[in-house]
């Protein structure tokens, strides 16, 4: 790969295994509208929870002492979490515990100068931030402490306000002023890079791209028919769909993917979809009850069953047991749940959108599906079901091919972008 679209997933970089020979030996990781020791799935834990979580675990084991900066969200959050030698999860005060994610851009400013406080006593040589909020308060750190910012954005708002999902107009603007100083900015893959240079304009030779990872000794290919018999799923096709109930994520689309299915597909009328997730946003509790509406209305009740956000861990097992695992996202920066689920060598059917053009072979690891249609998802979901062959093909291929995402390559990608940009002179503001 080139310079823009850049860290080859394998472990060669400038690390050897007892740490950074570059200038970076602790890092101040900003992670403010959510905590990655909370529950993937619901509220405004998802993939990002774990990517933070994984990340900088995996930095942390190169040597490098990384606190994660967190905003304290209830009152008997721990001011300081040990999560394992040379990582902590620092919570500190920015306004009411109770405060939405969507009133937390009121706060960035007192979330940077609180963790501008505990950075005076514990220096570090580089900030990574991710999501926009905590980009914001990194801008603010980087001019305080004169230290090269890196920034993960997770999603872009330019790239959902494109796909008709409602974001404000200044949090495009925000992300332009973070993009025009930042040292670094990474991306999840090459869709999320052109993306970037196309709606930001930011100089190619400040975009890396850091693909996510996947534990292989959590997520490998299993028995499916093990992996129901624990989870007590009847017989018949399973569809799966992992992720927060908000429109983003394409429940519905999903949902009316399995009535397609029965309703059109020889084989099919006995299938179900498993739904793993919770409610997420302002307006996700109406969203899961427009959800629950919509499959009383399809008559799926039978077919369709709900599970409350697991940890992350449990989650191989529904990867498992599903026959295809549908991820008809709105847009997607990377979209973790399709990796995960191709490394359990279960075949991903996904909307051709952001990351997952990255992360989903078309015809080789899943399909990917143009259209937001019921109709054109059921097509391909058929395809799969009606040859047995072909499924496992995908699903073999999807499994090898994850092999080559671990957390330990894009740990030291990122150390060598943060070494390489603390080694020249730091971005200017425009």
């Amino acid at each position: 790969m080139n310079a823009l679209f850049g860290a080859a997933p394998d472990d060669r970089a400038i690390f050897d295994d007892t740490g950074p020979s570059g200038p970076v030996s602790s890092v101040a990781v900003l992670c403010m509208h959510t905590s990655p020791l909370h529950q993937p799935g619901s509220g405004d834990g998802g993939g990002l929870n774990v990517y933070v979580r994984e990340l900088t675990a995996a930095v942390a084991h190169l040597g490098v002492r990384c606190d994660i900066y967190v905003r304290r969200s209830h009152e008997a959050q721990p001011d300081v979490v040990e999560v394992e030698p040379g990582m902590r999860v620092v919570a500190v005060d920015a306004g009411a515990v109770s405060l939405a994610k969507d009133d937390l851009g009121a706060v960035t400013s007192t979330f940077a100068e609180r963790v501008g406080r505990h950075l005076a006593d514990r220096p570090v040589d580089a900030i990574h931030a991710h999501y926009w909020l905590s980009a914001v308060a990194g801008h603010q750190l980087k001019h305080k402490l004169d230290v090269p910012l890196a920034v993960t954005f997770h999603t872009l708002g330019r790239v959902k306000a494109s796909t008709g999902d409602a974001e404000p107009h200044h949090r495009g603007e925000a992300e332009q002023q973070v993009i025009d100083c930042a040292d670094a900015v990474f991306a999840s893959g090459d869709a999320e890079a052109a993306q970037l240079q196309s709606l930001y304009d930011v100089p190619p030779e400040r975009v890396h791209v850091l693909t996510p990872g996947v534990d292989r000794a959590m997520f490998a290919p299993g028995q499916r028919h093990a992996a129901r018999a624990a989870i007590g799923l009847r017989p018949g096709p399973v569809l799966l769909f992992v992720g927060r109930i908000q429109p983003l994520k394409g429940a519905e689309l999903a949902t009316e993917t399995l009535a397609a299915l029965r309703a059109g597909c020889a084989g099919g009328a006995d299938a179900q979809l498993v739904i793993v997730g919770g409610p997420s946003g302002p307006d996700g509790d109406a969203t899961l009850a427009r959800l629950h509406a919509m499959v009383t209305d399809l008559g799926l009740d039978d077919a369709v069953t709900f599970v409350d956000p697991l940890p992350h861990h449990l989650l191989s097992t529904y990867y498992r047991a599903a026959d295809v695992c549908l991820v008809p996202s709105r847009s997607e920066s990377f979209g973790l749940v399709a990796l995960e689920a191709a490394a359990c060598g279960t075949p991903v059917v996904a909307s051709d959108v952001g990351g997952l053009r990255d992360n989903v072979v078309d015809g080789v690891t899943g399909f990917l599906v143009a259209r937001r249609d019921s109709g054109a998802f059921a097509q391909r979901v058929t395809e799969i079901l009606s040859d047995p062959l072909l499924g496992l093909r995908l699903g073999d291929a999807g499994s090898r091919r994850a092999e080559s995402f671990t957390w330990r390559a894009s740990a030291r990608a990122a150390l060598e972008a943060l070494s390489g940009a603390a080694r020249r002179e730091l971005v200017a503001c425009v």
